[in-house]
């Protein structure tokens, strides 16, 4: 791989140069007896409710390439983003440093296998889960290069929404002063939100000089986690893209990413009504296609500029834990994968103290991405299910009129918290295989990036 810790790489390209932009897909549904992610307990897939894929928008200009790709999937570990990246590079040929590969965080797709898991699995599960982890590599690349091959030249345009109805704080200071994480619909003991909501809905929009619509990115800071069940399924932003597509054309690929979205979700303790499902990921799939619609009517043309990129590999502190902490959760991990066999917290503490003691005190890598067209256009790639906070932080800093801020980019390193939620406890920071500070050196690095390369575009 051409990242390196500390190595910063930048590439650009003049002005003038027309820009081409190509979209397509590829199908990266799992077969049936694949592993589902997103809990803490082994579930396997039995059906289809629309399928996964890979999506993948690509720039160039003047023969400078890069390429923003989506997943069905709820993380992709790191060693599957720099296989897929090494497909991409030998065909069609954009290197790594130029290719942001993000996921959905999906909770309806599969178990993507590299490294340590909480699963446990065995049997055909495994096996499944195996054979598709190596094939996922070659599918991420098959995107990007049948994206490549309709190239053709493009106009672009930028605008944010606003939707505040459908996004959440999950984490809520109670009357007994703690902070609890998803404490319930109309729960007497809430008291307020322990955090914001990140209403903002980028839209980037991609058409032919003519006006016909080639893509969309869409992105919006909202947890995927609105369905369950056994069945694949893409969750909201299936909705997002069938409405889309049926509102602008056949033709159209809409690219979802997902905000920071890490302390977020759809849940409104005020409303009494059940909140899970096929109809609940549709109704919000509906109301953001609304407001993208919407958006879509005061859009702004940009000049493309130059396309450049930069990115950066950061070392983040680890957590504590002690050894009494290890002692205790060895005897826990026995119960990983297994329904109800220990109580939740208790297995999300056990596995991040066996994650974490297992790296003997090697620091986390975490990369952080900036892809920028021209001067007011950038998209940002961060690691992890990160502290809306955080997003938000370097949105308001970034030099750049549109800023995209897209989670699980490029990795997964598991919850990113902002300092301040440490020592509130709950699920989230529990959770975190990073040290207090982690968040705040993330947005650190994207912001002196976005900045750099807001000079270098004048």
């Amino acid at each position: 791989m051409r990242l390196l810790a500390a190595l910063v790489l930048t590439f650009s390209t003049a002005w003038p140069a027309d820009l081409r932009v190509g979209a397509a897909s590829a199908k990266i549904t799992p077969p049936p007896g694949a592993p589902m992610a997103g809990y803490y307990y082994n579930r396997a897939a039995d059906g289809v409710h629309d399928d996964l894929w890979a999506k993948a928008i690509v720039l160039d200009l003047g023969g400078t390439r890069a390429a923003i790709v989506a997943c069905d999937i709820a993380a992709l570990p790191r060693p599957i983003i720099e296989q897929a990246r090494r497909e991409i590079e030998r065909d069609p040929g954009i290197p790594p440093e130029r290719v942001m590969i993000s996921a959905t965080h999906s909770h309806t797709g599969p178990v993507v296998l590299s490294g340590a898991t909480r699963y446990n699995l065995e049997g055909e599960m495994l096996r499944i889960g195996k054979r598709y982890a190596a094939d996922l590599p070659k599918m991420i690349a098959e995107a990007v290069r049948k994206a490549s091959a309709t190239l053709a030249p493009a106009r672009v345009a930028a605008g944010r929404g606003h939707e505040d109805s459908l996004t959440f704080n999950r984490r809520f200071d109670m009357k007994d002063g703690k902070v609890a994480w998803n404490p319930g619909k109309l729960n007497p003991n809430i008291v307020r939100p322990a955090g914001p909501i990140d209403p903002d809905v980028p839209v980037v929009y991609f058409d032919t000089p003519k006006g016909d619509a080639v893509a969309a990115h869409v992105n919006y800071a909202l947890h995927l986690d609105t369905v369950g069940g056994t069945e694949y399924s893409a969750d909201y932003p299936y909705t997002l893209a069938r409405l889309l597509r049926e509102a602008r054309g056949n033709n159209m690929l809409t690219l979802f990413s997902i905000g920071c979205a890490g302390n977020l979700n759809h849940i409104d303790v005020k409303w009494a009504d059940k909140q899970k499902g096929h109809n609940e990921a549709a109704r919000i799939g509906t109301v953001l296609a609304a407001e993208a619609l919407k958006t879509m009517k005061r859009l702004e043309s940009l000049p493309a500029g130059s396309i450049q990129a930069r990115s950066v590999m950061l070392k983040l502190p680890l957590p504590e834990v002690s050894a009494t902490d290890l002692e205790w959760a060895r005897k826990i991990t026995p119960s990983f994968g297994k329904p109800n066999a220990a109580p939740f917290m208790d297995l999300v503490r056990a596995f991040k103290f066996v994650d974490v003691a297992e790296r003997k005190g090697e620091l986390l890598e975490a990369e952080v991405q900036v892809i920028a067209l021209g001067d007011q256009l950038a998209w940002v790639g961060l690691p992890g299910e990160i502290f809306t906070e955080l997003g938000m932080a370097i949105k308001t800093a970034s030099p750049f009129r549109y800023t995209v801020v897209s989670e699980l980019a490029n990795g997964s390193i598991g919850y990113v918290p902002n300092r301040k939620a440490y020592p509130e406890g709950a699920y989230e920071s529990e959770s975190a295989r990073c040290g207090p500070g982690s968040g705040e050196m993330l947005v650190d690095a994207a912001v002196r990036m976005l900045v750099d390369l807001r000079k270098e575009s004048r």
